[in-house]
């Protein structure tokens, strides 16, 4: 959907088998572009939005079933049909990620880092024994905020794209970016939408009862950062940079 994605495996594969496994990654993202993307004129959803018929296919039923369940956990702050359109792109994009990320892992990619605009899913190990090491950056000033490491982790950041109030329909601008991070990627997606959403007073609210398995961090247009406390543990030695 118009974002850079890339692939970093680090499970030393031969290359007869690495290609094909690349070139089947990029082949499901681009076939989830073109399924999903309310902007293509022959995207199931622009047809859904003008009420054409569609295609059976299981994975838009999927994904527009999770798109009601994660409305209903964030009481309406994430939304996928908002004046009668409906755009799951604060989901699709995680959700797509993390179905690669599974995908490579048993086709034997088991060390790999995927990174699309920002939204980042990390599973195994960067090098033998290592956590992989995550910069957290602030979408609007490229800021380096925090450095969290893991070996299965989803890392998603709103705040880089327009996302609106569901209730009015009004752009939210009250907050600089919000990153949720945690095991499933396509809801840690959801939930920075969420919050980012809701603002900075009801959003550390919402945080605070989150809380594990997903932590977050809400940076305000102050450049005050609040995080909930078991964000830290991502954290190292290192976890703290100056840009």
């Amino acid at each position: 959907m118009g974002r850079p994605v890339s692939v970093d495996i680090r499970t030393a594969l031969p290359p007869r088998e690495l290609t094909p496994l690349l070139d089947n990654a990029f082949a499901w993202l681009r076939w989830v572009d073109a399924t999903f993307n309310p902007s293509r004129e022959n995207s199931q959803i622009a047809r859904l939005n003008r009420g054409q018929t569609i295609e059976q296919i299981p994975e838009l039923i999927e994904v527009l079933h999770r798109c009601d369940e994660l409305s209903v956990a964030t009481d309406g702050w994430f939304e996928s049909r908002i004046g009668g359109v409906i755009d799951p792109s604060g989901y699709i994009k995680g959700w797509a990620l993390e179905r690669l990320s599974r995908a490579l892992t048993q086709a034997g990619a088991v060390d790999h880092r995927i990174n699309a605009g920002g939204d980042i899913r990390v599973r195994g190990s960067a090098t033998p024994g290592k956590r992989w090491r995550v910069g957290v950056r602030d979408p609007r000033t490229g800021l380096v905020r925090k450095v969290v490491f893991g070996h299965d982790l989803g890392i998603a950041t709103s705040g880089d794209a327009k996302i609106v109030d569901p209730r009015t329909g009004e752009l939210q601008d009250a907050l600089s970016s919000v990153t949720v991070i945690g095991p499933d990627l396509g809801v840690a997606d959801a939930y920075a939408t969420a919050v980012y959403a809701m603002g900075p007073v009801l959003g550390r609210r919402f945080a605070m009862e989150l809380t594990e398995p997903y932590e977050t961090l809400i940076v305000g247009r102050d450049g005050q950062e609040f995080s909930t406390p078991g964000f830290a543990m991502y954290g190292g030695a290192e976890a703290r940079l100056a840009g």
